[in-house]
């Protein structure tokens, strides 16, 4: 299958031609550096020759308002008539999780028209929404430093390997039980989400021992009752060598 990716260059890009790559697909990778200009429009066309799917990792080269909406806008567009015309019969686009809730940041409120214009297309498409990359922590803690100090806001956040987006992406393409056709990581766990009928403290900690008690169970659902039986057998060994020690001890005293 022919796949083309869009921002194959970039930090997901590169990961994903290479893991599409390694599944034998036919996989081009479309960026400036290869002649494709999404927001001109150029090169696009020949690109898509021949693609079933585009993949669309590409990345604003700034953040700012109006410059990250007006790349956003642009790039869509050309790509999903191009799409269209080409005979394109999936669409993959990266977004990020929460596009719909921060209104406050001109990137997510570009991002939400990004996906706008994706629903509103005809084509068949997934979104994958995914956390902030660990790859970008230390920049962000740059950005929040004021001299010796730096300012983290109470915010929980949940970041994610570029690797495993890379690996989500290279395995999507048309998921008819997901609403809107759009797959999100979870929010982050915090204390006092779940509560328990045994009053188990409401914690993280507890969150994780039940969740890892609950995969050693499903991935050996009969090791509970094994261990139970196991117990009983050595008990009843533990008893029968106690009878026979004893049983030992009369004949012989008998014997004397």
């Amino acid at each position: 299958m022919r796949i083309v990716v869009i921002g194959g260059n970039g930090i997901i890009g590169e990961r994903l031609v290479n893991i599409l790559a390694a599944k034998g697909h036919d996989v081009v990778s479309a960026s400036l550096s290869s002649g494709v200009d999404t927001v001109t429009g150029k090169g696009i066309t020949e690109a898509l020759s021949g693609a079933r799917v585009v993949a669309d990792v590409a990345e604003s080269p700034s953040f700012e308002y109006p410059a990250v909406l007006e790349f956003f806008v642009a790039s869509t567009h050309n790509l999903l008539a191009a799409e269209k015309a080409a005979g394109v019969s999936h669409h993959v686009a990266l977004s990020v999780v929460g596009v719909d809730q921060v209104k406050d940041s001109a990137y997510f409120r570009a991002k939400a028209v990004q996906e706008g214009l994706i629903r509103a297309s005809s084509l068949p498409f997934t979104i994958v929404r995914s956390t902030q990359f660990l790859d970008f922590m230390d920049k962000i803690l740059q950005l929040s430093a004021n001299g010796d100090v730096i300012r983290i806001p109470p915010a929980l956040i949940q970041p994610v390997a570029p690797g495993d987006v890379a690996d989500t992406l290279a395995e999507t393409y048309y998921n008819e039980y997901f609403p809107g056709n759009a797959i999100s990581m979870p929010p982050p766990l915090q204390d006092g989400q779940v509560s328990f009928d045994d009053d188990a403290p409401r914690t993280v900690q507890q969150y994780s021992k039940d969740i890892a008690a609950f995969l050693a169970w499903a991935a050996e659902p009969h090791l509970v009752s094994r261990k139970r039986i196991g117990f009983q057998v050595m008990g009843f060994l533990m008893l029968l060598t106690v009878l026979l020690y004893f049983t030992k001890k009369k004949v012989r005293s008998t014997a004397r």
